[in-house]
């Protein structure tokens, strides 16, 4: 679902040797738009919180460019909203912060 919204990077890649581009804004660039604009949020909110997934932003934080996190952590969210659509169960914090398969 990621892949499909453009959350995903762009590859260039041939023998064997992968070169990861940036995000490929294919798809919905409204869906993708509110995605990143939620991210935003949660990253503001983060660091008031103590659940798994607001640990998970502040320490891609302390590595990473804020843009960097917003993109993922949309693309975190999209693919824990297909996962809920999947099982057809609703959000769990408890297992927000990991994948879920």
């Amino acid at each position: 679902m990621a892949a499909a919204i453009g959350l995903t990077p762009r590859q260039h890649s041939s023998g064997g040797k992968n070169k990861l581009l940036g995000i490929s804004r294919r798809g919905d660039a409204y869906l993708r738009c509110l995605l990143v604009h939620g991210a935003r949020s949660a990253m503001r909110t983060a660091e008031n919180k103590e659940d798994r997934l607001s640990r998970w932003i502040i320490d891609l934080q302390a590595r990473r460019h804020a843009n960097v996190v917003a993109i993922a952590l949309a693309n975190k969210m999209a693919r824990m909203a297909w996962a809920m659509m999947m099982k057809n169960v609703d959000y769990d914090p408890d297992l927000a912060g990991i994948s879920v398969s």
